[in-house]
């Protein structure tokens, strides 16, 4: 599919690798073709799984993106916000291989997915926005209200705590967590057990599920815009 985000497909399910650097920089690239990786997953019909390179799944926006200068940064963020809301009404289940660090725009990615499986180890997940000094956007702020528990939301979004990986899941920033050769497989698994869904019911099901969300999310998708102009 590419090198930044690689595509396999077996039996009903779609493996997304991301690959840019040294901590999978979310760049204007992947992003498109992270997209084109799902458009073919949705023309397979696929469970998806997405994972990273061992020990990062992704360390966030790509910086030489977000310093270069506010239209730039202005329109790598709402890429990276329609994906997110992509990924949440997409018709066929995402399963998050987390392979490690999760940070900023690489923890929204587990927000954005229907199942996040962890790796045990020294990782750090979480949003740092306000800690490297940027105000967090709206959709940020939604999605993080959505998926995550209240005493985590605001100490994730308003304090930038960082979570280890089992206390990620206690946040809600993933599901499970297992050792690291155990990880492929467990996500797999997952993977092969979501096939047996009637996909159609999924789908139905996730959209009215996810109705409100969907609505805030463009909401603030626009409002970001809007702020930003």
């Amino acid at each position: 599919m590419s090198d930044l985000v690689s595509y396999d497909f077996s039996a009903g399910i779609a493996h997304l690798k991301l690959n840019n650097g040294k901590v999978n920089a979310i760049s204007p690239a992947v992003i498109e073709a992270f997209n084109k990786a799902l458009d073919q997953a949705e023309a397979d019909r696929a469970v998806v799984v997405v994972s990273g390179q061992p020990g990062m799944l992704s360390g966030g926006y790509d910086l030489k993106v977000m310093t270069s200068g506010p239209e730039a940064a202005i329109a790598l963020v709402a890429a990276g916000s329609t994906l997110a809301r992509r990924m949440l009404s997409h018709p066929y289940p995402i399963i998050v291989a987390c392979t490690g660090h999760a940070v900023a725009k690489g923890a929204f990615i587990l927000l954005s997915a229907d199942y996040r499986v962890g790796v045990e180890g020294p990782f750090k997940i979480g949003l740092n926005e306000v800690a490297i000094g940027m105000t967090m956007h709206h959709v940020g702020i939604e999605l993080a209200r959505a998926r995550l528990t209240p005493s985590a939301f605001n100490r994730s979004v308003i304090n930038a705590e960082m979570f280890s990986p089992e206390q990620a899941v206690a946040a809600g920033f993933l599901d499970q967590v297992v050792a690291a050769d155990a990880l492929e497989q467990t996500a797999m698994q997952m993977a092969e057990q979501l096939t047996q869904l009637n996909m159609q019911a999924h789908k139905a099901t996730k959209l009215k599920t996810r109705k409100a969300l969907l609505e805030r999310l463009d909401q603030a998708i626009a409002q970001d815009k809007q702020h930003a102009l």
